[in-house]
């Protein structure tokens, strides 16, 4: 499969002062496979799970100095360890804090040898190590496949470089075709497992069945947080991020009944794991949108939509044949997926800075869906369900910011309406790249 990460990672392969690499991101969404890609690109490869053969970590017991270790590698996995020749990578590293503690030394005393890693969970580790990486780590933040992703693996290139060219409305038999293609993906997500699965055997029955497997590996990874949070009080969290999706995140709200804080460092655990992200609301009278805030007002985004959907109960083989007003009115499903797409096209060196903003007045209420920047520049995005609807929100909050330009995400064909654009929710991914504000 084509990730766009792989750029990234190519980026970083031909460059003769590297970092570290660190590929973050959540369980299964493909971080190890992206490596081992990149891995057949070297004369020799060297993987170790620190998981799989948890006794290794022994090689760094006594001393992080990485000539001893490679030295000690190379030995045990009989894989030759030789700067600019060999990629080294470890695989599950928060199992070994050691191994993280070592990964400076690598930088300071092999910067020639390619040295990767990767952790479903290694935001945890990471938080127990002060001043770890500071100028020796590169992070690079991992998604689930997007849309764009999704159509690459189907062998859809046509369809990506048309979406991605497109300077005018599209031909309406293509809008529709793409728009249909765009409805399988919205309801079986992203996740490498399933999307692989549909390709291959057009198996929306497998897809859900894979998608419940995988809620329920992450039902059980839950308990490697237990000593963080209850277990129990995290799926309650998880579901509830389900539950409320596309509005206001509210903790009384989780069935529970835990206090605020409880419940606050349970979602907290989650988003650090990638599961989660949470949307704040910001007063967006300038950049950076970060610095006005308001902690206490967030929305929380579920990873994946597949898996999203599963947790809400609905079954994919009512959506396939269903319409689209019928689907998109269904737990906010086009402002999730909107929200989404845009996380999986953000630069993948930092985390993702993605707001809404919400108006509260006796003589107006007033919402935009999501707010971004760009070249300094603030861009709103008003989510529509289906191909019509008011854009009184737009108008209000681009009118109070002096915004000259605003954008509406829908299941519309590409079109102009004075100040604001209209993008179809497949082409949602290429806000920051493609399209000029």
């Amino acid at each position: 499969m084509k990730r766009q990460i792989n750029k990234e990672l190519q980026k970083w392969k031909k460059t003769d002062k590297r970092k570290i690499l660190l590929i973050r991101g959540a369980r299964q969404i493909g971080k190890t496979y992206s490596i081992r890609k990149l891995g057949t690109e070297f004369d020799f490869f060297l993987e170790v799970n620190f998981e799989e053969e948890p006794d290794i970590s022994s090689v760094f017991e006594k001393s992080l100095n990485p000539i001893g270790i490679c030295e000690k590698l190379s030995i045990y996995f009989n894989i030759d360890i030789i700067p600019g020749r060999t990629l080294l990578f470890f695989d599950e590293i928060q199992s070994c804090p050691n191994a993280i503690k070592s990964l400076r030394f690598f930088h300071e005393k092999m910067p020639e040898l390619h040295v990767a890693a990767a952790g479903s969970l290694i935001e945890f580790a990471l938080s127990q190590i002060p001043s770890f990486g500071v100028g020796r780590i590169k992070s690079l933040f991992m998604y689930p496949m997007s849309f764009i992703e999704f159509l690459s693996a189907s062998g859809e290139d046509r369809v990506v470089n048309l979406i991605s060219s497109s300077s005018g409305p599209l031909d309406s038999a293509l809008h529709d075709k793409i728009l249909e293609k765009f409805k399988i993906f919205q309801i079986i997500g992203g996740m490498p497992e399933v999307v692989n699965n549909y390709i291959e055997n057009k198996d929306l029955k497998r897809c859900q069945e894979l998608i419940d497997v995988l809620i329920t590996s992450l039902n059980d990874d839950f308990a490697k947080y237990n000593k963080k949070a209850p277990v129990i009080l995290l799926k309650e969290v998880f579901h509830s991020i389900a539950m409320q999706a596309g509005m206001k995140f509210k903790y009384s709200n989780i069935e529970s009944g835990e206090n605020h804080k409880k419940c606050k460092f349970a979602l907290d655990l989650l988003v650090q794991a990638g599961l989660a992200y949470k949307i704040f609301h910001t007063s967006a009278r300038g950049v950076p949108l970060g610095a006005q805030i308001n902690i206490k007002k967030f929305k929380v985004l579920m990873f994946d939509s597949g898996i999203y959907q599963r947790i809400q109960g609905l079954s994919l083989s009512d959506h396939i044949i269903a319409d689209f007003q019928s689907i998109i009115n269904k737990g906010n499903l086009a402002e999730i997926v909107a929200g989404l797409e845009i996380i999986r096209s953000s630069p993948s060196y930092s985390t993702p800075e993605l707001y809404y903003w919400h108006r509260e007045s006796r003589s107006s209420n007033a919402e935009i869906d999501y707010v971004i920047s760009k070249n300094n520049t603030i861009i709103p995005i008003e989510v529509k369900a289906g191909t019509r609807g008011q854009m009184q929100s737009l108008h209000i909050f681009m009118k109070e910011r002096d915004i000259k330009r605003g954008l509406r995400v829908s299941h519309e064909n590409f079109a102009d309406y004075e100040k604001i654009s209209t993008l179809p929710l497949y082409a949602a991914g290429f806000i920051y790249k493609q399209f000029s504000i």
